[in-house]
């Protein structure tokens, strides 16, 4: 029997408009829909007049679900997998699907469409030619702020962040990279109270305050790159501040506490350390 296709579809992030006639074509034709909400996702296929059978695919029974779904595609039947906005397996589930469809034989075709990070990378105006995409930062600050050190890049940075969290992260952001560093705030992109803000880090903090509602949605930020000075040597201070610990601690120990204390990156302090060592 020959394998049916799993179809990854992306779908609207927001307005529903924006479904693009192949992938209406595909979740029309599609034996069944796996969807990270059914609700959410039968919303959609009513607007459009579309009848299909659906099951859930979330996080919480990623494996079990697959399972089921694999068992279809083997036997003939076609899937369209989607989340509830976007391409699936970008911060949502999907990926394990997908890879054991890959496994098991099972061709798989993307059917392109919405991402909210490509949305608000179009929208942030960075001349780069390349990106680093890092979706959501850890929840706890202590871990949050650990990830941060490693994302002082020499290109735009696109992170997803969760409204009840937006203010601590924008001030973690700020601590880490300074006031002048800019930031893309995109938020509810697509939707009614769309607002896409370029302003630099040290005035985001007000910004978000500025307005009630500039804390409510689903955000996606754009820290603008490094520049190339910054990215490839520390400043005099942070230089000196790194020699006096070098003193007591070990190179890895002493770039991460000079970089807090100082604000510079920690890659090119710990560089720096090595070269202070040999």
């Amino acid at each position: 029997m020959t394998a049916g296709t799993l179809y990854v579809v992306a779908t609207p992030i927001g307005n529903l408009a924006d479904a693009s006639p192949r992938a209406l074509e595909v979740l029309r034709a599609a034996d069944v829909v796996a969807c990270e909400d059914t609700r959410t996702t039968r919303t959609l296929l009513a607007r459009h007049g579309i009848a299909r059978e659906t099951l859930a695919l979330h996080a919480h029974n990623e494996r079990a679900a697959g399972a089921r779904l694999l068992e279809a595609l083997r036997a003939g039947r076609s899937v369209a997998l989607v989340s509830d906005a976007g391409t699936p397996g970008v911060s949502d589930p999907g990926a394990l699907l997908v890879e054991a469809a890959h496994r098991a034989g099972v061709p798989v075709v993307p059917i392109p469409g919405p991402s909210a990070a490509i949305a608000a990378y179009s929208a942030a105006g960075f001349a780069a030619d390349r990106f680093l995409f890092a979706g959501f930062l850890p929840p706890k600050p202590a871990a949050r702020r650990k990830a941060l050190e490693a994302l002082d890049a020499a290109c735009p940075v696109i992170l997803y962040e969760a409204p009840h969290r937006v203010r601590d992260t924008m001030g973690d952001l700020l601590a880490r990279f300074g006031g002048a560093r800019e930031i893309v705030i995109a938020r509810e992109l697509t939707k009614k109270f769309e607002e896409v803000a370029r302003l630099p880090l040290g005035e985001a903090p007000a910004w978000l305050e500025a307005n009630a509602h500039r804390q409510q949605g689903e955000f996606v930020l754009v820290l603008g790159p490094a520049s190339a000075a910054a990215a490839s040597q520390a400043p005099a201070e942070a230089e000196r501040v790194l020699d006096a610990l070098l003193e007591v601690l070990p190179p890895s120990d002493a770039a991460r506490l000079a970089a807090r204390i100082s604000g510079a990156p920690r890659n090119a302090l710990y560089r720096r350390a090595l070269r202070r060592g040999k």
